[in-house]
């Protein structure tokens, strides 16, 4: 979030000649900047994939202390990306030796021109309240803990929000609750939780290399992807591409849910072996995988966009933390859902190899269905009723 906020500041409001630059022209340059974010964070995902298939490229036979072994060495090769941060205080270090260099061109007169920051203390005081209680709730054994989070989370944030509307005209403080809504519940909505995964290690006998090729081919075609969708994220309205995706992101689903049901077995047979499980989950994760980036894009340009020129990165910061609060809600409605649908692995113990409990995937399917129903219906219901209210949102 820190990182992102500080994006904001890298779209200039007027250009060379000091003419302002038009509302659509700066959604498309605050969208250029979330993609070029976006390729970062991606590119990194495409180094571990890359690690992560040649640590584990002969593990098939290896026993489950040795694949411990290897787990733990990816834990140990990602020590370096605190390094990789550090070096950024080092050139951040070099660039405040710039910007002194250039402040030293003005006169006292100019100086005392300059805007300066003042300190928020309601937005202070409330973020730190709010990392206070997380750390504090997060670290007690305390019943419902994950519930209280979100709730005393959400009401922090959303008095920060509500202290920031008031720097916003009532107008486009409508518009801002809307769109922030309709961003919330899309993300909000839950996934099948590990009992997929577990189906698809254990039934589809999908191994960890296999794994991560999947997560290499997804971060490479993201990659591509938000480079040629990145006309459409700047040209269409959120509420639109939210409808868009959760279509598309439901039809795609739908390969799970047929090979739970055997889909994969009747392809191969027609196909001679070709189109089996593997092949249907990498051409499914060629096609789905930047859908995510896709959805994430948008919203992040819109609160750039429209945060007060005064607290820029403050407004990024606090409505970005409203839609990161949607992944705890994804979280809280996938732990229901499997607390509804039980779903068991198997578990045995590692000493005497005792099955502790059997697996257990009767329920997978009603519960991967119902996923796909929630994550299609709920976001298009709120799409349509915040568009026939006075939330109705074009951004």
């Amino acid at each position: 979030v820190v990182a992102d906020a500080m994006t904001v500041e890298a779209v200039p409001s007027f250009n060379e000649q000091g003419k302002n630059y038009s509302s659509d022209e700066i959604k498309i340059m605050h969208t250029t900047i979330q993609t070029l974010g976006r390729f970062a964070i991606i590119s990194g995902t495409i180094l571990v994939a890359l690690a992560n298939i040649i640590i584990f490229s002969n593990s098939q036979g290896l026993s489950q202390g040795e694949k411990v072994s290897l787990y733990a060495s990816v834990y140990l090769y990602a020590l370096i990306i605190p390094l990789i941060s550090v070096l950024g205080v080092f050139l951040s270090f070099y660039l405040k030796q710039k910007h002194q260099a250039l402040l030293k061109q003005f006169n006292k007169t100019s100086l005392e021109n300059l805007n300066t920051t003042k300190v928020n203390w309601w937005i202070l005081g409330g973020s730190l309240a709010f990392v206070i209680f997380t750390l504090t709730i997060g670290s007690l054994k305390v019943p419902f803990a994950q519930e209280i989070v979100f709730i005393g989370s959400m009401s922090i944030v959303i008095f920060l929000m509500n202290k920031l509307m008031k720097e916003m005209p009532k107008n486009l403080s409508y518009t801002i609750i809307g769109t922030a809504i309709i961003v919330f519940i899309f993300r909000a909505m839950p996934g099948p939780g590990p009992g997929l995964t577990w189906f698809e290690i254990d039934v589809l006998k999908f191994d960890e290399q296999f794994l991560s090729a999947i997560s290499l081919i997804a971060s490479v075609l993201t990659l591509l992807g938000i480079i040629f969708l990145r006309s459409f994220m700047a040209n269409n309205s959120i509420a639109k591409i939210v409808v868009i995706l959760s279509i598309i992101g439901s039809v795609l689903f739908l390969p799970s849910v047929g090979m739970y049901y055997g889909l994969h077995l009747w392809t191969a047979s027609v196909t001679n072996g070709v189109v089996d499980a593997r092949f249907i989950a990498i051409i499914n994760t060629a096609i789905e995988s930047p859908l995510g980036q896709v959805a994430m894009i948008p919203m992040l340009a819109w609160i750039a966009k429209n945060a007060p020129s005064h607290l820029k990165a403050t407004f990024f910061a606090v409505f970005a933390s409203f839609t990161n609060l949607a992944l705890s809600a994804n979280s809280l409605g996938t732990k229901y859902l499997n607390e509804i649908f039980t779903i068991t692995r198997e578990v045995k113990d590692k000493i005497s190899g005792i099955i502790q409990s059997k697996a257990d995937y009767s329920e997978l399917g009603i519960l991967l269905i119902v996923v796909t129903l929630l994550n299609l219906i709920i976001p298009i219901l709120i799409v349509y009723f915040i568009q026939k209210s006075k939330f109705k949102t074009s951004e």
